[in-house]
């Protein structure tokens, strides 16, 4: 497989594929045996998703007692044994905390149990629990993803690494072992929207995910515009866009509503509490659930509607729903998921096609 055909299998602007995205949201103050649950559940969520036709499955990294998923390329590779054609990402691996050297190990092995059909999405993560957890100092945040990325954009050469920076001893010559048939890793940069991290993404001539959690998708055009640019000026031909949002999909407006509000807002004004938000309210949910807000619930036809209308809007090749939100039940998001892949994916390709 070559390069560009390694693209293609992440979506294109003309053909975007269709993903989920899930951080094993887990109760809070629930009892010990909680977290095992809650991964068992994710492994069948995305399992429901590959034979509903879903393209993508991300499974986020987070080392909190809200989430339980601390180590998602384990996670993914029970999914691979029980899915066939869903590509296999995290939705983030924190690249900062971890080493370069072993996530890219991690990775092409999960590629090779599945397949191929792994990839990775780098960021920094939202929150800063793994700096203390694993010796890091919150002063060098900007300093260790920047060579961290940077050595990890060499090892995607699968060739004889040299590289020299100041978090660990230099590199000369080195081969970094398993490689994968394809002889590239995919790998995107998730970004919340800083227009240094976009730019850098483009340095790299690595995809691009907007993570679009409030406001307006239409407030991250600039974004994908500004990495389009940046691209070009690298001298890097396109390469996809994606996009990051949380939703909820029920038979009915109504219905998606009324299930997800409690759980959201139970979510957000929890996390503000923690970042100095005020509580979040009805108000709020309404607007990120409006025709153009950055809250993706409702029916098929409503959800389908809106995510065609963003993939338009931003040049998508892709699109990531965040499915589980707080404490919404299992059974709830495994109806989600269902329809998602049943009944909204057919809906934006033929909402599409008539462009």
């Amino acid at each position: 497989m070559t390069r560009d055909e390694s693209f293609d299998v992440l979506g294109t602007r003309e053909h975007p594929s269709f993903g989920l995205d899930t951080f094993g949201d887990a109760p809070v103050g629930a009892a010990p045996g909680n977290h095992p649950a809650t991964i068992r559940e994710v492994v069948a969520e995305a399992a429901l998703a590959d034979r509903v036709g879903v393209d993508y499955i991300g499974i986020g990294e987070h080392h909190r007692p809200d989430y339980a998923i601390s180590a998602p390329d384990v996670v993914l590779a029970a999914i691979a044994g029980q899915t066939e054609r869903i590509r296999l990402g995290t939705g983030v691996t924190v690249l900062s905390s971890d080493d370069p050297i072993r996530v890219y190990q991690r990775f092409a092995t999960l590629d090779a149990v599945s397949g191929g059909r792994a990839e990775v999405q780098l960021g920094r993560g939202s929150f800063i629990e793994s700096f203390a957890l694993f010796g890091l100092d919150l002063q060098d945040y900007d300093r260790l993803f920047a060579e961290k990325l940077d050595l990890f954009a060499a090892l995607q050469s699968e060739g004889p690494v040299s590289w020299e920076g100041t978090i660990r001893p230099p590199l000369e010559g080195t081969r970094v072992y398993p490689t994968t048939a394809a002889g590239r890793l995919p790998a995107w940069i998730a970004v919340g929207g800083t227009p240094e991290s976009v730019v850098r993404a483009a340095k790299y001539a690595m995809p691009l995910v907007l993570a679009v959690i409030g406001g307006s998708p239409e407030g991250f055009v600039q974004f994908a515009d500004l990495y389009r640019r940046a691209l070009a000026q690298y001298g890097h031909g396109e390469l996809p866009v994606g996009m990051h949002s949380p939703g909820h999909v029920a038979a009915t407006d109504e219905e998606a509503k009324e299930q997800l509000y409690p759980h959201q807002a139970e979510l957000f004004t929890r996390l503000g509490r923690e970042r100095g938000w005020g509580p979040y309210s009805r108000t709020a949910f309404e607007q990120g659930a409006s025709p153009k807000g950055a809250l993706f619930v409702g029916s098929p036809d409503t959800v389908a509607a809106k995510i065609a209308w963003a993939v338009r809007a931003l040049g998508l090749s892709r699109f990531q729903l965040k499915y589980s939100v707080g404490q919404l039940p299992h059974e709830q998001r495994m109806e989600s998921v269902r329809l998602y892949g049943e009944e909204v994916i057919p809906r934006v390709r033929a909402l599409l096609a008539q462009d």
